[in-house]
């Protein structure tokens, strides 16, 4: 489980949020086991079965676009002979032009993503999140693959939202104790499902199930987030399938759980940059941002507050407890909005965080996505990092969020343990290019430079001022990289790309009230 900054509630492949919705158009359907026998579409599937449709939509230039959608059948959990059959959805768009490269296998981050809307919606999140998969046609065909428990051309795995008190501050201890419940829900409300099933060994099996389905006998992957963890696992299980992989966002399988003191120096590096803007000096005590966000750490740690404000939406009056464990829960959100976060506390001006801790602990309407909490406990870490988690000095600002439930909650989850012989890293030859932000937040910078001297063959391109999605701003900026990507992807060669790329200082929003005219102690 990741740190949830904001950015990394999005759905999209590079820089865009967005949400699949229903509204699929149904074309020519055609049942094949390896590729071959139509059947109604009544018809129970079998393990290996795929579905095929094809449709057409337009690029962002107007041309038109032919694609096609799939759902592969395969086992709910392959360790249970006769296991139910489940589906999962993917999508294909051939090469430009034939190239002789391998195919480019999509895989989401997460984990709870579909990237499927790009083809089945037309808003302009849907056309964005398109525009990050069209460029690598130019390498070879492209397939975007569904998460099992994830897809709405299979079965969707949530649970509903459980309001929280607004009257005691936010706790680990309760928070572990929900996610204990969850798990034990979870497992009573999905009765004739084999939760077991949903783990990242399963998730491998899959892609390897659909390349074989399609008739590719290599493939390469391109994963950002928990897609790169996916990545991971594919490459452990099945290095010769694999000719090469374009990683971002880097989360190793090891990492599921951030070190609190990587992503600490992420927000350090944040913070440099906002002590120079201009517009944040009048607001800043002396030692800039982290001086106030220790003082605002050590004002909530001598006791939690209580604060009042106005419903938006009715008028009438709600109040808030608020204490240390709130602060290092909303602590994480996009840079150019994370200083002012920041200073507004330091300052105390607590109405709008108070408004938005309000919203979230009684927000129902968006479920919780089981698969998350299926996978990342089946995945865990080895004993040595879960030593290093709980002795980290960063838990002093960011706490335990990150992992702490997880971890008590281990064994309500029905997914096994994967074992260390899975999780800890070995050499592995596979060509990969990593793409790493060190202001990500959400997946930081540490975990690709500990991964790296295992990958021989490896390439990492470091983004100062890149955030957890960092190819889209990168290849805005520098179109030349993308060109030196799809070489990559044609050719596995690395020579030319870059081994820094550096984004520019973003415009850092401002406290909004006047500045102050004296510090505050």
């Amino acid at each position: 489980m990741r740190y949830r900054s904001p950015e990394e509630t999005t759905l999209d492949i590079e820089s865009t949020a967005s949400r699949w919705k229903w509204g699929w158009p149904l074309f020519l359907a055609v049942i094949v086991g390896p590729l071959a026998v139509a059947a109604p579409a009544e018809t129970a599937h079998k393990a290996g079965d795929v579905v095929l449709e094809t449709g057409t939509t337009k690029t962002p230039e107007g041309e038109p676009l032919r694609y096609e959608l799939g759902t592969l059948y395969v086992p709910e959990n392959r360790s249970v002979p006769g296991s139910r059959v489940i589906g999962i959805g993917f999508a294909r768009i051939r090469a430009q032009r034939p190239t002789g490269a391998p195919p480019i296998f999509v895989l989401p981050g997460g984990p709870g993503r579909s990237y499927l809307n790009a083809f089945t919606d037309s808003d302009a999140a849907a056309r964005t999140q398109l525009e990050g998969i069209l460029p690598y046609r130019a390498a070879g065909d492209v397939v975007v693959v569904d998460q099992r428990g994830y897809s709405p051309r299979g079965e969707i795995l949530t649970m509903p939202q459980v309001p929280e008190p607004l009257d005691r501050p936010r706790s680990l201890a309760a928070e572990a104790e929900a996610m204990v419940k969850l798990a034990r829900d979870a497992v009573a409300a999905h009765p004739g499902k084999d939760l077991s099933g949903y783990n990242v060994i399963e998730y491998a099996e899959d892609v390897n199930d659909l390349r074989r389905a399609l008739g590719y006998r290599s493939i390469t992957l391109s994963g950002q987030s928990f897609g790169s963890q996916w990545s991971f696992a594919v490459m452990r299980r099945h290095p010769e399938i694999v000719a090469r992989a374009l990683l971002s966002g880097v989360e190793p399988l090891d990492n599921s759980y951030d070190m609190p003191s990587h992503v600490f120096a992420a927000l350090q590096r944040i913070a440099w940059d906002a002590d120079q803007a201009p517009a944040l000096q009048p607001y800043l005590p002396k030692g800039g941002v982290m001086a106030a966000l220790r003082a605002v750490r050590d004002r909530l740690a001598s006791g939690p507050i209580q604060v009042s404000v106005k419903n938006g939406k009715t008028g009438q009056s709600q109040t808030v407890t608020l204490g240390l464990e709130d602060f290092q829960g909303s602590l994480l959100r996009a840079p150019p909005s994370w200083p002012a976060f920041v200073l507004s506390l330091y300052h105390r001006h607590y109405d709008d965080w108070a408004r938005e801790v309000i919203e979230r602990r009684q927000d129902i309407s968006s479920p919780v996505r089981i698969i998350e909490p299926l996978i990342d406990s089946s995945l865990s870490v080895s004993a040595s990092r879960g030593h290093l988690l709980r002795t980290d000095p960063g838990t002093e600002f960011l706490g335990r969020w990150d992992f702490d439930a997880l971890m008590a909650s281990t064994e309500a989850w029905p997914t096994p343990d994967v074992g260390d012989a899975l999780r800890l890293p070995v050499p592995n030859p596979v060509p990969v290019v990593f793409f790493h932000g060190d202001w990500d937040t959400s997946t930081p910078i540490d975990n690709t430079l500990g991964i790296l001297p295992y990958f021989p063959n490896g390439k990492v391109v470091l983004v100062h001022r890149g955030v957890h999605h960092t190819r889209g701003p990168v290849f805005a900026q520098e179109p030349a990289v993308l060109d030196q990507v799809i070489a990559f992807l044609k050719t596995g060669d690395t020579q030319k790309l870059p081994a820094t790329v550096s984004l520019p200082v973003p415009d850092f929003e401002v406290p909004p009230f006047p500045a102050p005219s004296a510090q505050v102690p």
